[in-house]
């Protein structure tokens, strides 16, 4: 199959490495620079280079940011019986974009990224394979999931967006919160280290990410959750209640069995 991905950057990179030895993959980036590692591929940096090739699926790989300008720059050159796909983590908009395009469109979001995730090890992680689209090339992505180990969750748009708003909303406040209140530890714990490596991966992530992951209209909930979990347990620090802390503790140990 004759594969175009959209953007050079570390996911871009991976799925050109994973695809390549067993299709014709093409990397387009605007930025010449962004190609200088990619191999075993075609680099392009204009559309005309992607009209001569006819890609047959196409995987956005942008940032978040600009995943559907990335989809309206190739359009134009795309043949019609072409696939779309991303693997964006937020779905914002990508729906009533794929409705109004005409092509036949496929949307997952690998649940890894290379901040934290081994590349290498995948078989811990998992991937959401949305629904709606077209039915081979979901097909496609459960094949190509599967190849890697991954554990693979089939959702719709909406249950999409409420995993989201769930898994990456709280852990992400819940880093802010950290990092809001960090002071410099000159001999810092083991604890204290391993939060901040979480920390600096989740703060390295791109601003407009983040600001669309916390805006998902989801998220204010999750949020509210934290802040009422908060409250409980500064009252029991305050009050000393030790029997009230053993009782949040059982409570809260439950949950992460």
């Amino acid at each position: 199959m004759r594969i175009l991905i959209l953007g050079a950057g570390k996911m871009g990179s991976f799925f050109t490495d994973v695809l390549s030895f067993q299709h014709e993959t093409a990397v387009f980036d605007v930025d010449p620079k962004r190609l200088r590692f990619v191999y075993n591929t075609y680099r392009f940096t204009t559309l005309n280079e992607i009209s001569e090739f006819k890609p047959e699926l196409v995987i956005n790989a942008a940032t978040v940011k600009y995943t559907i300008d990335a989809f309206r720059q190739v359009l134009p050159v795309l043949p019609k019986d072409c696939i779309l796909s991303d693997i964006a983590s937020v779905k914002t908009g990508l729906k009533e974009f794929y409705e109004e395009c005409g092509f036949r469109y496929v949307s997952t979001h690998p649940m890894f990224g290379p901040t934290f995730a081994n590349l290498d090890k995948l078989s811990t992680e998992n991937a959401i394979i949305i629904t709606e689209g077209d039915h081979l090339g979901r097909i496609f992505f459960k094949d190509l999931y599967q190849g890697l180990g991954l554990n693979i969750f089939e959702y719709s748009f909406e249950e999409h967006d409420n995993t989201v708003a769930y898994s990456l909303s709280i852990p992400f406040v819940s880093t802010f919160v950290f990092a809001a209140v960090m002071k410099h530890q000159d001999a810092p714990g083991t604890t204290f280290k391993r939060h901040m490596a979480i920390a600096k991966g989740v703060l390295n992530e791109d601003d407009y990410l983040l600001q669309e992951i916390l805006f998902n209209p989801r998220t204010p909930a999750q949020v509210e959750g934290i802040r009422t979990e908060l409250h409980e347990l500064l009252d029991i620090i305050t009050n000393k209640d030790a029997e009230r802390m053993k009782q949040y503790l059982k409570k809260i140990r439950t949950k992460i069995q």
